[in-house]
């Protein structure tokens, strides 16, 4: 692969305290992403706000309102990591859908491209700036945008399983799956918007834990723990 899009999981990333950054953490996905992008591999990075809000976390709220302040969740965390990843030595850039005065750069595809050839780590934060739509399908958008090889999506779940194994001790992990049983079984690896648009623009997702040691270097090298989610 040349160019991957890696989606972290906002709660991963907080580690066992479930809310914030846990900075150990984030180190080391920093090293295990410097180590791919000295391989010359161009990476792309979406990360969840679950780690300060989740979806609808107050059902108080109008539905837009608080679609926006996950966006704003979505944007402190790419400015975070993004300085875990230059203390790594990285290059970074972050992208907005929406101004954010001197902290980001408006999206275009064509700078995000520049900058990924340039070997910088391009973060892509605020969502696609609307309510309604989950950071799983700007994931999805963002790697269509700049065409990447696959999705490497890395969760606090090791894969896809047959039903919610936090839940059911017997659910079975699948090693491969297509994109199409993931949608009639309703397996919610990512939400169905971004799923149809995974289908309909063969993008290939990688699932794997992002707790497990080099689990971000493993699947690069083909040595994946977890799921691959198939479109051909």
């Amino acid at each position: 692969m040349k160019r991957v899009l890696l989606k972290l999981s906002g709660e991963a990333l907080a580690g066992d305290k479930k809310t914030g950054f846990d900075e150990a953490t984030v180190t080391e996905v920093a090293k295990q992403v410097k180590t791919i992008t000295d391989k010359g591999i161009q990476v792309g990075v979406v990360i969840g706000g679950g780690n300060f809000w989740r979806g609808r976390t107050s059902e108080n709220i109008d539905r837009t309102k608080a679609d926006q302040i996950g966006m704003l969740a979505t944007v402190m965390n790419c400015l975070y990591v993004s300085e875990i990843f230059r203390t790594a030595g990285m290059s970074t850039e972050i992208f907005t859908p929406f101004t954010c005065g001197a902290f980001t750069d408006l999206f275009s595809k064509d700078k995000a491209v520049r900058n990924l050839e340039e070997g910088k780590v391009v973060f892509f934060a605020g969502g696609i700036g609307h309510p309604y739509f989950s950071t799983d399908t700007t994931t999805v958008l963002r790697a269509v945008e700049i065409e990447a090889d696959a999705i490497l999506l890395a969760k606090a779940v090791d894969g896809v399983y047959d039903s919610d194994p936090k839940i059911n001790p017997e659910a079975v992990r699948f090693d491969e799956i297509h994109i199409q049983d993931v949608i009639d079984n309703k397996l919610a690896v990512v939400d169905l918007t971004a799923s149809i648009m995974c289908m309909e623009n063969k993008m290939p997702m990688l699932v794997f834990s992002l707790n497990e040691t080099d689990s971000i270097i493993n699947t690069i090298e083909g040595k994946l723990n977890g799921t691959k989610v198939t479109v051909s």
